[in-house]
């Protein structure tokens, strides 16, 4: 990732007014993610959309990393929306248990697992409306499957796409459906998908919640909130996690 253009501290683009212009500004941002993250990807590890569906409802407050720990031993043992189902509760549960609050997480699969059995012959539904009904999962977890297992663009708002949707100015909701909203008014329905893959990158590696390295960051010439953060670069780049 290049360095950020030297700024002074507090020298902050400000907030684009028109709607024209922030949509410029969110095109421009999401070119220079691109350029930035090439490899910016889904980081759970899955090869079908059930699989991706359990892996997204398992990383609720953990890592992804954590979740692609336990994942292979699971996915092994549960091949089908059947098998969880089935699954008996006490060995579901000490195959999750490495994740936290594993009881709560053996229910929700299980549960999801029955309830596609029942209404979907085993099968994972390719549809917002119908994902959202299925034990455990919010319009998040659905958007993630619709757009990496199903190529059918989504807006995954997580806490990293909320925080830096605020600090780009693009909303200052902090409800993930208002902000689902606003991205969605900025960017092209084909960029939805990608987009926000480069939010969480760039979230996770630079722009950090507590102390984001806006002194190596890409966006430094773009965001209202550059000087948040660490604006020396030498002390901004020590700060980016690789």
């Amino acid at each position: 990732m290049s360095p950020a253009t030297p700024r002074t501290r507090g020298a902050r683009p400000p907030r684009p007014r028109s709607r024209k212009a922030a949509r410029e500004q969110a095109l421009a941002v999401d070119e220079l993610l691109a350029t930035a993250w090439p490899g910016a990807r889904c980081e759970l590890d899955f090869t079908t959309p059930l699989e991706l569906l359990m892996a997204t409802v398992l990383s609720a407050q953990t890592t992804d990393k954590r979740v692609n720990q336990v994942t292979p031993t699971l996915f092994a043992r549960y091949p089908d929306a059947a098998a969880y189902a089935g699954a008996r509760r006490e060995e579901l549960e000490e195959i999750l248990k490495p994740l936290g609050f594993f009881r709560a997480k053996a229910a929700s699969v299980q549960g999801i697992g029955a309830a596609l059995v029942a209404d979907h012959g085993g099968e994972v539904p390719a549809s917002l409306d119908e994902l959202v009904k299925l034990p455990g999962v919010g319009r998040k977890t659905a958007n993630v499957v619709l757009g990496n297992a199903f190529g059918i663009p989504g807006i995954t708002v997580d806490t990293h796409v909320g925080r830096l949707s605020r600090r780009l100015g693009w909303t200052r909701e902090k409800d993930p459906v208002k902000v689902e909203k606003a991205i969605a008014e900025l960017l092209p329905p084909e960029e939805w998908t990608m987009a926000c893959h480069r939010l969480i990158f760039h979230g996770r590696r630079v722009c950090h919640s507590r102390r984001p390295a806006c002194g190596a960051c890409v966006l430094a010439e773009l965001c209202p909130s550059y000087g948040e953060g660490e604006t020396d670069p030498e002390k901004a780049r020590a700060l980016v996690a690789v």
